[in-house]
């Protein structure tokens, strides 16, 4: 029989609940564009209507693995969001800000 996963939750010791938690953040904090579109409950016809193309020019460009800085700063602005090219160091992070005005 299945079980609720709320009552396997309660189940389980704080220090896997954590773990759990972490991992769903993890998860949440990368994903690909479609998946982020999908999560923003957003169809590829919906966000094609925002940014003024066609749909088939959204699914391409989901494929895509390379594309302009200002083509996915539209994307994600169409989305509701804003994008921010940070830069990683051993001694901390650097926010991009050439891209800014693009």
């Amino acid at each position: 029989m299945a079980k609720n996963f709320s009552e396997l939750l309660k189940k389980m010791n704080p220090e896997r609940r954590a773990k759990i938690d972490a991992e769903v953040k993890k998860t949440l904090a990368e994903m690909p564009l479609q998946e982020l579109r999908n999560a923003r409950g957003l169809s590829q016809v919906m966000l094609a209507e925002a940014l003024h193309i066609q749909q088939p020019a959204i699914a391409k460009l989901e494929k895509r693995t390379d594309m302009y800085i200002s083509t996915l700063r539209s994307h994600i602005r169409a989305m509701g969001g804003e994008l921010d090219i940070i830069a990683r160091f051993p001694d901390g992070d650097v926010r991009i800000s050439n891209f800014s005005q693009i």
